[in-house]
């Protein structure tokens, strides 16, 4: 049975996302323990509320060095949400810039739209390489965010991401998108080992545990 650690740092959804791990048959444990984090064969980086706030609570705790390794050794990490958001090179919230994991390109900035937060189910535009996706992609997902990150038109993304020297060997982002307000932001990235979501999987009903399902199928092709 493959395993899969929450990593436990003060911010997220924890009870929720290990209670979906563990609807899908996945041996989860919610830890912020260095060695059964890089031990497991998955590892989740939940996030809520601030920015500055996750990132601090994030160093504070270790989770930057193990996901940094992680990503060396190439095992999946899935970032969700505001660890989603951290794993771009930075972050601008009420004027507040705030360096972060830089290993996805891009800077997350205020939606644009008339409300905020942009609250409730959406759709996404997945490319057809998307893993994540698979089967889901007409799927609607569960977002609560005021903040995003952006790619260009085409789906590529914006200049480089800071610690691209992580990754071991070159790799593409699989770019997913959706739109809010006047707005096209990144939903969700596959790059590497690395997977991030915007949305919610673990508050997205039957399409959020698939995914959870194509994430957790990939840890073979990872290593």
């Amino acid at each position: 049975m493959p395993s899969v650690v929450v990593f436990d740092y003060g911010f997220g959804n924890v009870r929720s996302m290990v209670r979906a791990i563990d609807n899908i048959g996945v041996d989860v444990e919610l830890t912020s323990n260095r060695q059964a984090a890089l031990d497991a064969d998955g590892l989740v980086v939940p996030g809520v509320g601030a920015y500055a706030a996750c990132m601090k609570g994030l160093r504070a705790a270790g989770g930057d060095d193990i996901v940094y390794e992680r990503i060396a050794h190439s095992q999946p990490v899935l970032g969700v949400c505001v660890g989603e958001q951290v794993m771009f090179n930075e972050g601008n919230e009420r004027s507040e810039y705030c360096e972060g994991l830089g290993l996805i390109a891009g800077s997350v900035n205020l939606l644009d739209a008339q409300v905020v937060p942009h609250m409730g189910w959406n759709t996404v535009q997945a490319p057809d390489s998307s893993s994540i996706f698979n089967n889901i992609a007409s799927e609607r997902f569960y977002f609560v965010h005021s903040y995003a990150a952006h790619a260009h038109a085409d789906g590529s993304p914006i200049g480089v991401a800071t610690h691209e020297d992580a990754f071991t060997q070159p790799v593409q982002a699989c770019i997913t998108t959706a739109s809010y307000g006047n707005d096209t932001f990144i939903a969700a990235v596959e790059k590497g080992s690395l997977t991030v979501t915007q949305f919610h999987p673990e508050k997205s009903g039957e399409a959020g545990a698939q995914l959870l399902k194509n994430w957790v199928s990939t840890f073979n092709e990872k290593r």
